[in-house]
């Protein structure tokens, strides 16, 4: 996307069709108004004339038929070497590539080591950069790099045109194995679309689309399992005559973030504003606020899973480069915090853009023009290695042909289970931007393999007696480190909710409502899952606190034979205390059971035992003993037929119950 960028508006068309107004039209061709101001003549009269009243035919906008007075002075004069380089000018501002090359290699060709010739080369060399025609490219720019004086900046932004060069010949000569395609003719209903973000299910897409007017707004679509459904206008509450853009979604699709430049009041030129979904309807957005934006520029926000975390782009000052990528995290309370630059090796010297956060939250894609790649901006990924205290980063890796191309790629957007990309695709014609499209493409296995799978759990939560929604939080929690890995609230209205789970090691899942007893839920994947990545639909139902309220803790783990807790149980009894601490007149019983495997005696005895260690934590975290009362039940009251391991396994357990 050639502008998408390079401006102060959300994406590139704000820039385009500006192209005819006022002072813009000499700013869109600077090199070619300075090589203008600069002719030499050696030729008739009539030559020059003509030459001169292209010229003027150019500064009064009429192009076109500058071109026709720029031809015939050539006709006259062949090796005119200075009108080959104005008519190619020309023929570029007019987007005529093909005649643009052949007039510029003319020039070229009459006068290769001309100082005059030096801005050609350039020219040249941009054009088939931007094509794509890198081996042709590469003769040109080291011609173009004889100009100047070895280490002069000059020289150094030629060096780098040409490391732009040898890296995107190499590429094409090794493609990834990538066929991208439309995602559906259904979303086609404005001239473009692009910035597609989904949920964790791929159910929901929210995208921006340029509509006629200019104007650019959020649109949605669902899945319905079979195709994607024509998309609409995202909110009123969103949606307003100015452009808003660049959307961010949390995993569950109830958290928004987007992007807009006029119309709201903010802080600077581009401001982020968030909006959640409560049922079907949006809340009136909120600017992040003065930590988040400044009186610069602030866009292509991107959330992570849990709508915890927030990385954007912004130019304020403190970064490395022009636009920077940058990070902040909310608080307990919804605030956001101080943003942290990203630092090397993400942000370069140039411009970085459009990041996403993979739902894992340590993969991230993003745009640069300071990494080497194809031309402009392409695609990078990079993975993260998180601490309590810092978030490094590996150095960032080449997405590769045809994910990039020598085009501008605007964004990406990677599936949870690694297996898709979405991104925007540019069409073209003769090297111009006809319009864009949300595409889609299977993840290349050499970029799978970077992105670590992560899966979704999600379903409604319901009060377990009356069956009406319920807003609950749900935690996951590493059991290794006792630490969140995540936290989410379910919706108000219809009790929805949706959870990202890795697809490694051991998790607790923590389902809380007050008035209710505590849901635990375990997650073991420790061994390759290879169904993990699917996402798995789970009601949950939370019971009321009364006396025939019971639940299993899922996550009490005791070496067999045993009846000391397992180091990794902390968490169950920690939460388990947190729930007596916060009913202070609810008195609780703790039961054991075991399956019918072994001696009937020695599994009553074991079952108490276990259940008298449970209370034994309790007591010790403060919990009154006269709260508390244990019991062991054996094999005698199973969950369900002892016919197989896993019945077995569901047999085994500690229950609690309300006295």
């Amino acid at each position: 996307m050639a502008s998408v960028f390079a401006n102060a508006q959300i994406h590139e068309y704000s820039l385009k069709l500006a192209v005819g107004s006022g002072h813009k039209y000499c700013l869109l061709l600077t090199a070619y108004c300075l090589l203008l101001t600069v002719p030499s003549f050696s030729q008739d009269a009539k030559t020059k004339q003509l030459y001169d009243q292209s010229m003027k035919l150019f500064s009064e906008r009429k192009a076109n038929e500058a071109i026709t007075f720029m031809q015939e002075a050539i006709k006259r004069e062949p090796s005119f070497a200075d009108a080959h380089l104005k008519l190619g000018q020309l023929y570029e501002f007019t987007r005529r590539v093909e005649p643009a090359l052949v007039a510029y290699r003319e020039g070229v060709r009459l006068q290769p080591d001309a100082p005059a010739t030096a801005p050609a080369y350039q020219s040249l060399s941009n054009l088939l950069l931007k094509l794509g025609r890198y081996a042709e490219a590469i003769p040109n720019l080291e011609k173009y790099a004889t100009f100047f004086a070895p280490q002069s900046p000059q020289a150094q932004r030629v060096e780098r045109m040409l490391i732009t060069a040898r890296f995107g010949l190499e590429a094409l000569q090794h493609p990834q194995n990538v066929t991208p395609k439309p995602v559906s003719p259904a979303l086609q209903t404005t001239p473009s679309q692009y910035f597609p973000v989904l949920t964790a299910d791929e159910q929901t897409m929210v995208f921006t689309v340029l509509k006629p007017e200019g104007d650019e707004d959020l649109f949605t679509t669902t899945f319905n399992g079979e195709i994607w459904q024509p998309p609409v206008s995202l909110s009123p509450n969103i949606n307003t005559p100015e452009n808003e853009g660049t959307p961010s979604l949390s995993a569950d699709g109830r958290t928004l973030v987007f992007t807009a430049c006029q119309g709201r009041k903010g802080f600077g030129s581009c401001d982020l504003y968030i909006t959640r979904r409560t049922g079907i309807e949006w809340s009136e957005p909120q600017n992040l606020g003065p930590n988040v934006n400044t009186r610069h520029y602030e866009s292509q926000p991107a959330l992570s899973a849990d709508g915890r975390r927030l990385y954007f782009v912004s130019d304020r000052p403190g970064g490395r480069g022009r636009r920077d990528i940058w990070r902040t995290n909310a608080d307990a309370d919804g605030n956001w915090q101080e943003p942290i630059n990203l630092g090397a090796p993400i942000n370069t010297a140039l411009n970085e853009a459009s990041p996403f956060i993979h739902a894992n939250g340590q993969t991230l894609f993003f745009a640069s023009e300071g990494h080497p790649g194809m031309g402009g901006y392409d695609l990078f990924v990079s993975d993260s290695t998180q601490t309590s205290s810092s978030q490094r980063w590996s150095s960032p890796t080449n997405l590769g042909y045809p994910i990039n191309t020598s085009e501008d790629q605007a964004s990406l957007f990677v599936s949870a289970n690694g297996v898709r990309g979405y991104y925007s695709f540019e069409e073209q014609k003769d090297g111009v931007s006809q319009r864009s499209r949300v595409y889609v493409f299977d993840m290349p296995e050499s970029l799978r393999e970077r992105v670590k799978p992560v899966s979704y759990l999600k379903g409604v939560i319901t009060n377990g007696k009356s069956n009406i929604p319920l807003s609950a939080t749900i935690e996951l929690i590493d059991l290794a480190t006792n630490q969140t890995v995540s936290r989410v609230t379910s919706d108000t209205q219809t009790g929805q909710y949706a959870i990202v789970l890795p697809t490694e090691g051991e998790y607790a899942l923590y389902v809380n409502s007050p008035g209710y007893l505590f849901k635990s839920l375990s997650f073991d994947f420790t061994q390759k899952n290879k169904e993990g990545n699917r996402g798995v639909v789970l009601p949950v139902l939370l019971e009321p606190i009364s006396a025939t309220s019971r639940e299993t803790l899922n996550n009490l783990f005791f070496e067999s034979g045993r009846y000391d807790v397992a180091g990794k149980s902390r968490t169950e009894l920690g939460r388990l205390a947190q729930f007596m601490k916060a009913n202070p007149t609810v008195s609780v019983e703790i039961s054991g059971h075991t399956d019918d495997q072994g001696d009937a005696t020695a599994n009553l005895a074991l079952s108490k035992k276990r259940a008298q260690a449970v209370v034994a934590y309790l007591t010790e975290a403060g919990i009154d003993a006269t709260r508390i009362r244990a019991t062991g039940f054996g094999k005698t009251r199973p969950l369900f037929p002892n016919t197989s391991d896993e019945n077995r396994r569901l047999n085994r357990r500690i229950e609690w119950r309300v006295l």
